[in-house]
């Protein structure tokens, strides 16, 4: 293997999510299409090598121009590699730590193999655990289903109930998709009053196939369908009946942010509102999706493969083996400098001249496939509901922002909307007539409910 040239420039921080059980899982989650790239590496055990496993943790850090350090686990399903894989990775890492370095570990798991020896392991060593979570069980198992077809919900809620049991950190990753895209409140709810959840993330599915491959591409990408299926890749410009619809998806966010600004600033924390508010106080990207450029989040396969994105696991974006060459080299490729840059320069003019662009900038690329009003290539598929999300938390985000500079708490913002709900419902009480729906909400007719008298 090459030594790192010492002539080499640090480049910025990057991150790597890294996948030591390959495309392999446990579930056959009906819209995951990296179940596919199975078929890139033909005979493979999928099972990352000891000696290639100590090989990345001392690239991992020897790359890393920061004092803080997170390694990220996933797959497929990383648990699927064993408890004592992970008990390596702890020891490499105090191996090769640089002196005054903090070392974090974080595990994306669908919860189906966590026990209390997991559990324990986790919290013993400080691991942050992300755990998959589509709502409550009509909605989580319309997709996400085992080997068998059966939904996974309640071996998943065994695993959270156990993540609990043993104060380990986690937040919880909800897909969006077709089946839960019109029961926001429904999953929020679910997540904050039931699981007592305080992050989340909410992640849309969207499933790019050409004309050709969309009817097997709706029946399930795990499914074999009596032969070989394709390897997904990033193309075509139809989606499948999972995804969930762009409108849908902005009226999603809208919902929940509307119940969040109101009961839960500063008690639920929302990856996608959380971003949104840095955006506002002219912060970098919080989050790869919403930088101007990208190519700082990459992916290793189980065998030391290196991509430009873990969503662009695809010959094209092989930037090489860190058994061949070291990491740093790679990343600093002029083929991954372009991948970063070809964001920001094929961005369409109608996102150049967006009022949100600066919280959006074209999102990711690998929902860049939809045409401008204009016919000009390079639009996000979701760009209508980023649109209508980001304009609507406007004002909000705002007078979060403002709070923020005056070293206040952004949760102020809270009785402040109170007081202008109260105000517009006083309103529309002294505007109702009394056969109106009652303005609270109640289903009752005014008369019978706020507008009774004596």
């Amino acid at each position: 293997m090459t030594e790192l040239p010492a002539a080499l420039a640090p480049i910025r921080a990057f991150h790597i999510m890294t996948k030591p059980s390959g495309a392999i899982c446990n579930l056959d989650c009906k819209y995951c299409y990296f179940l596919s790239k199975e078929m890139m590496y033909p005979g493979s055990r999928f099972r990352m090598a000891d000696a290639l496993l100590e090989t990345f943790i001392k690239q991992y850090i020897e790359a890393q121009q920061v004092p803080e350090v997170t390694f990220a686990w996933q797959g497929g399903e990383p648990t699927l590699m064993g408890l004592d894989f992970f008990k390596r990775v702890i020891h490499y890492q105090q191996k090769h730590a640089k002196p005054g370095m903090a070392i974090h570990n974080a595990l994306q798991t669908n919860g189906m193999l966590l026990d209390d020896d997991w559990c324990q392991f986790f919290k013993k060593r400080n691991f942050l655990i992300g755990i998959s979570i589509d709502g409550p069980q009509e909605l989580h198992d319309a997709y996400r289903v085992n080997k068998g077809g059966a939904g996974s919900f309640k071996q998943v809620m065994r695993g959270w109930q156990l993540l609990v049991a043993h104060g380990v950190e986690f937040n919880v990753l909800c897909t969006v998709h077709a089946a839960n895209q019109d029961q926001p409140l429904k999953v929020y709810r679910f997540f904050r009053d039931e699981l007592k959840t305080q992050f989340i993330q909410f992640i849309p599915i969207i499933e790019r196939a050409t004309t050709q491959l969309l009817p097997l591409a709706n029946i399930g990408w795990s499914e074999r369908d009596g032969g070989e299926r394709p390897l997904y890749t990033q193309s075509g410009t139809l989606v499948t009946k999972r995804s969930v619809n762009a409108q849908k998806y902005g009226d999603f966010l809208m919902a929940i942010f509307d119940e969040w600004v109101r009961h839960d600033v500063g008690q639920v924390y929302v990856q996608m509102f959380d971003v949104a508010l840095g955006a506002w106080l002219g912060q970098p990207g919080g989050l790869c999706i919403f930088a101007p450029t990208c190519g700082t989040a990459l992916a290793l396969e189980h065998n030391g493969d290196l991509f430009s994105c873990d969503h662009f696991v695809e010959p094209e974006y092989l930037l090489g083996n860190i058994q061949n060459d070291h990491m740093l080299e790679l990343v600093a490729s002029d083929q991954q400098r372009q991948f970063g840059r070809d964001k920001m320069e094929t961005l369409p003019r109608y996102c150049r001249e967006c009022e949100v662009r600066f919280a959006c900038h074209g999102g990711c690329p690998k929902n860049r496939f939809s045409q401008t009003p204009e016919g000009e290539p390079g639009l996000n598929y979701l760009c209508v509901g980023y649109k209508a999300f980001f304009n609507h938390v406007d004002r909000p985000m705002k007078i979060m922002g403002n709070l923020l500079r005056q070293r206040r708490a952004p949760a102020e913002i809270m009785s402040l909307m109170a007081a202008e709900d109260e105000k517009e419902r006083q309103a529309a009480f002294a505007q109702a007539s009394r056969n109106d729906p009652c303005p609270c909400g109640s289903g009752k007719k005014f008369k019978l409910c706020h507008g009774r008298t004596g």
